[in-house]
């Protein structure tokens, strides 16, 4: 393997058997909707371990794990996490996540703190480090549990397919630890639910007239982030900016418009290929100094670039008319991105989000065929349908045909759990503080297993982690080992009935 393509020795990291889990899951593709191969790694853990597992039609994995001696009287504790990753990567980097392996660095942020990243794409922290937590429990001698079981579903960012092909029979325990949060001093006790919304139109595309001028306008160099838990920060999104750019030219046609890649990731780069009258060039780079300049005024994001080169003549033959260019970048900047109403109860909680996570064209004969896809986060149902609605009314003026899917429930909060008092009576008589408890306004996979198999008592926490679903994602090395120290005294008090 050469140099730029090997990965950190991960097992030199404490606590080790967490990091030697990790160090081998990286080394296992494991993108959304293609995880067989970690499956099977999952399975054959368990095997080796002398586990009991199985795996259902959907790719769920149940581990049984028996007692510590002593305290099999115990009710069983779910430890829960999700074994596919978001896979993104920056501009040049090359990964194919469906067969590479990720490589890892070790680094240390400016105040010096260790941390694990990837060189250049996604690091699968999320959720892979709470999947070793889980492993990590149930495997070290030194770990006193009651009976435990290892419930680790599949497709969770992309769809939560997984958790929703889940039964009553799916596993017995009814007490949850769900191992998928990222921050080391809160305990979350509820999430939003959220919605997909697709807006699709068929152009009709023209021979381009003689003497046009054609070019190319591209956004890059932004953070991007978690759309549900990074929304709150007002980071710039690449969808809206190449929008903002093309609006300042006049009589331009659409040859295609591309952006994002992910429907839970803020958009990070976006390209159109338009066409307009002459002095367009000049007037959409004009545009892009200032969209760009006004982007970082308003995001603190200094890497942001809204670059305007000259297209090739062969690239821009058939275009979209100008009135159906027009109709369709109104519709882009119509629809609402990003936070849209906060939780009128709850401090710092954003309750309401939408992010236009992607934007696709393709040619098919003499049409282009557009497509938007957003996802609409809320802790109410009934605002999230009034986003939704919102969404479909701009989609229906401007002649766009709109689909919904993947609908899945919020989490709601329990104050009253007897769950969520051990836990933080723990953390307190662990570190000396109060946990701070809270709801998120990221999509957990608890509502929808509560929904699907029943009531159940839950709880979420895990390790600090940063950049979630872009190339910045990076997870702290001391708040891997702060929670693997909870997790261990948690699981202990637990075990005493």
């Amino acid at each position: 393997m050469s140099a730029d393509r090997a990965s950190a020795d991960l097992t030199q990291l404490e606590p080790k058997s967490v990091w030697t889990f990790f160090d081998q899951m990286t080394k296992v593709p494991r993108p959304s909707k293609n995880e067989e191969r970690i499956q099977h790694h999952i399975l054959g853990l368990a095997e080796t371990l002398g586990f009991g597992a199985q795996r259902d039609d959907a790719g769920n994995i149940v581990i049984s794990v028996p007692a510590s001696k002593g305290c099999e009287s115990a009710p069983i504790t779910v430890l829960q996490g999700h074994l596919d990753m978001v896979c993104e990567k920056n501009t040049g980097v090359e990964q194919d996540f469906n067969n590479d392996p990720i490589r890892t660095v070790i680094a240390k942020e400016s105040d010096g703190l260790q941390i694990v990243r990837a060189n250049g794409t996604t690091l699968g922290a999320d959720n892979g480090i709470g999947v070793c937590l889980a492993l990590a429990a149930a495997s070290d001698p030194d770990v006193v549990h009651g009976p435990l079981e290892l419930l680790f579903t599949s497709d969770e960012e992309e769809g939560m397919t997984g958790a929703k092909a889940l039964s009553p029979n799916s596993f017995e325990g009814r007490r949850l630890i769900n191992l998928d949060s990222e921050e080391d001093d809160a305990l979350y006790i509820g999430c939003a639910g959220g919605r997909d919304t697709n807006l699709a139109w068929n152009f009709a595309m023209l021979p381009v007239a003689v003497g046009v001028e054609c070019c190319r306008v591209s956004v890059s160099g932004l953070r991007g982030g978690h759309s549900g838990g990074d929304i709150h920060e007002g980071r710039a999104t690449a969808n809206r900016l190449i929008v903002r750019t093309l609006l300042r030219g006049s009589d331009l046609q659409i040859v295609s418009i591309d952006g994002g890649s992910k429907r839970n990731a803020i958009a990070r780069e976006a390209i159109a290929v338009v066409c307009g009258p002459t002095g367009t060039t000049s007037t959409l780079k004009a545009a892009a100094r200032t969209v760009g300049a006004e982007a970082i005024a308003e995001s603190f994001e200094d890497g942001i670039r809204i670059d305007v080169t000259q297209a090739r003549a062969d690239d821009c033959k058939n275009a979209v008319s100008v009135d159906d260019t027009a109709r369709l970048l109104a519709a882009l900047m119509g629809v609402p991105h990003g936070v849209m109403g906060m939780h009128p109860k709850i401090p710092l909680l954003v309750q309401t989000s939408n992010n236009i996570s992607t934007i696709t064209s393709g040619v098919s004969g003499n049409q282009l065929h557009v497509e938007v896809g957003m996802l609409t986060r809320s802790s109410s149902d009934s605002r999230k349908q009034e986003a939704l609605d919102q969404i479909d009314k701009v989609g229906e003026l401007a002649g766009a045909k709109t689909s919904h899917d993947n609908d899945y429930p919020g989490w709601e909060p329990n104050p009253d759990s007897e769950l969520l008092r051990t836990c933080s009576r723990v953390y307190t008589e662990l570190f000396g503080a109060e946990p701070t408890v809270a709801a998120i306004h990221a999509g957990l996979e608890c509502g929808i297993i509560g929904e699907r198999v029943g009531k159940m008592d839950t709880i979420s926490f895990g390790p600090r982690i940063e950049g979630a679903h872009s190339p910045d994602e990076r997870v702290w090395v001391e708040s891997v080992r702060k929670i693997w120290k909870y997790l261990k005294a948690v699981l202990a008090e637990l075990s005493k009935g």
